[in-house]
This record gives structure tokens, C-alpha cells and sequence, in this order.
């Protein structure tokens, strides 16, 4: 089974930790990188964004907050058993 939304992502219990993916180098300058990292509410994408919101489409969709890069890259946490959670309830 292909998980493809965020409302998919919650039901099955993924957490997502979004880190800015501002690097070493912008063009032929060196810059120090951004080592920011947050864990995205999913619940709160959920309402912002609706749960057919695509996976593919969340990163592009976000901006660090510290150095306002939009370069952000995500990592998907599985739990080792999925908890389905009931349909149709956020909380």
C-alpha cells in the first residue's frame, strides 16, 4: 500500500521532521549552513492543507523559519506497527 496524503501519513501514524536543507555553498561563496529541524503537526497540515494533500507536494510547500530558505528537506518516521487511527476524526 502506497501512502500518498498527509491525511493517509496520520491515519497510519507517521510523524514527518522537516530540516532546512540550506547548505555549504550558494553559488561559488561559502555559507555556514542552517541545521534547523522541526517535527510537522500533522494534525494541524491536516486543517490547513486537507487530507488529500500530497506528500510529494509538502516540502515545496515549506519555508524555514530561521534563515528563510525554501530549500527543506523531509524524513518519514513509520512506526514499527502501523495505529490506524478512526476515520474521520482528527484528535
Amino acid at each position: 500500500m502506497a501512502v500518498e496524503t498527509i491525511g493517509e501519513a496520520w491515519q497510519l501514524g507517521w510523524r514527518i521532521t522537516a530540516r532546512c536543507a540550506f547548505g555549504n555553498s550558494d553559488g561559488m561563496r561559502s555559507i555556514r549552513s542552517c541545521i534547523y529541524q522541526y517535527d510537522l503537526d500533522l494534525r494541524t497540515l491536516i486543517w490547513t492543507r486537507g487530507a488529500a494533500f500530497p506528500l510529494s507536494d509538502l516540502a515545496s510547500r515549506l519555508k524555514c523559519p530561521r534563515c528563510g530558505s525554501r530549500r527543506v528537506a523531509l524524513a518519514f518516521h513509520m512506526p514499527k506497527e502501523p495505529q490506524v487511527q478512526k476515520a474521520g476524526k482528527i484528535g
